[in-house]
């Protein structure tokens, strides 16, 4: 006898576990929306490792966000996962939602003691779940957003909105819009610290004054040089450098601002990019390694056009709907492209794509190499063309 469905048992404390990654856990946001307007009582916990959480902990259909972390509180492979199972147990979830695939997340909610455990039977874990979802060939063929979304369909849940769903505090877009204004008028700001009364003073007569210079018009444009995934994803530091310099040229001395964004892995490339040229240095912010996932979310919010490689942060832009141009090399810009009408996406294809490896088998990356920084420098032309500085 099939199980009843999970919306007929009504569960009033429901665990989600999260998936790992930045972008994917944006692209889980609609089913997250799915469930929350499935369950609007239920009082909802995210099980998130602690570099997703900040999505889900400024999000209105999240209660509570766990963290998994795996380096102290949860460390080892089978103590850690024993350990978090025996945590769980005490406070009595009711369901478990696994948008995450792994088995793992099967195996500990089973001796959490949660009685229904939910997700797409992947991994092996068919037999560990209450309620399994089979994968369709249609769904392989969609957007992770589906992905998602379909399993909860699956599950007997009534869909809601598919759009992306990132919720950022006023507060916290007030300081990344002074952090910007700081950019723009070349005055020191600090990250650390909210500006004082006497520094916002500053700025407002600063900004007053280049204004009056006729500069009002000073687009700010997100740089995304890394990506997690390896070098297949990364479209040639140089050639971001060569983009910088285009737009600086063409923009003139303070014309412009560019945010290059990313951890402290990608500082050496943020450096590279500065100093290509005589000009660039004037305009480039490096912002690697300099932010938490949620202030450079709200920076990131205050760009006019974001160029990116397939990242996690390529999804942050396309969820805050910031126009955006994406170079893609070895990856599928159907299934895990940004899911935005105001993405623009910059490919090359090739026989051999995608081919989603993390280095070019073939030793010459070539669905890379073969994007030009004038490629990318017309189309955001078009895009700034098209907004109102």
């Amino acid at each position: 006898m099939s199980p009843r469905l999970i919306k007929e048992l009504n569960p009033q404390k429901i665990l989600i576990r999260s998936t790992n990654w930045i972008g994917d856990a944006v692209m889980t946001t609609p089913a997250v929306h799915t469930i929350r307007k499935n369950f609007p009582e239920a009082e909802i916990t995210m099980l998130a490792v602690p570099w997703v959480a900040d999505i889900f902990k400024l999000s209105p259909d999240v209660d509570k966000v766990y963290i998994y972390d795996k380096t102290s509180i949860y460390h080892g492979k089978i103590r850690g996962p024993v350990k978090l199972a025996w945590d769980l147990k005490k406070y009595t979830f009711d369901a478990a939602i696994l948008l995450q695939n792994a088995i793992e997340a099967a195996i500990i909610t089973k001796m959490a003691g949660i009685p229904i455990r939910a997700g797409y039977k992947r991994d092996g874990r068919g037999l560990i779940l209450s309620h399994g979802v089979s994968i369709s060939d249609e769904t392989r063929k969609k957007h992770q957003v589906h992905y998602y979304q379909d399993m909860l369909k699956g599950l007997g849940l009534d869909p809601g909105p598919d759009h992306l769903r990132i919720t950022l505090p006023d507060q916290l877009v007030s300081w990344a819009e002074r952090i910007v204004d700081c950019m723009k008028c070349k005055i020191p700001f600090s990250m650390d610290a909210q500006q004082t009364g006497k520094v916002i003073s500053f700025l407002d007569e600063r900004k007053t004054a280049t204004l009056k210079r006729g500069n009002a018009a000073i687009p700010v444009i997100g740089f995304n040089p890394g990506a997690a995934f390896g070098p297949a994803k990364r479209w040639p530091v140089e050639k971001f450098a060569q983009l910088a310099a285009i737009i600086s040229k063409n923009f003139g001395e303070s014309g412009c601002v560019i945010i290059v964004f990313g951890t402290d892995v990608d500082t050496e490339a943020a450096q590279r990019i500065r100093n290509f040229s005589i000009h660039t240095p004037n305009h480039v912010q490096d912002m690697t390694g300099k932010t938490n996932l949620q202030q450079a979310m709200a920076l990131i919010k205050c760009c006019d056009v974001f160029v990116t490689n397939d990242s996690g942060l390529m999804h942050v832009a396309a969820g805050l709907d910031i126009p955006s141009i994406t170079i893609f090399g070895s990856t599928d810009h159907i299934a895990t492209g940004p899911y935005s009408d105001q993405a623009l996406i910059v490919r090359r294809e090739l026989e051999c794509s995608p081919c989603m490896k993390t280095h070019c088998p073939r030793g010459h990356l070539q669905c890379l190499e073969s994007i030009k920084s004038t490629d990318v420098y017309e189309k955001l032309v078009r895009i700034l063309s098209h907004k109102t500085l």
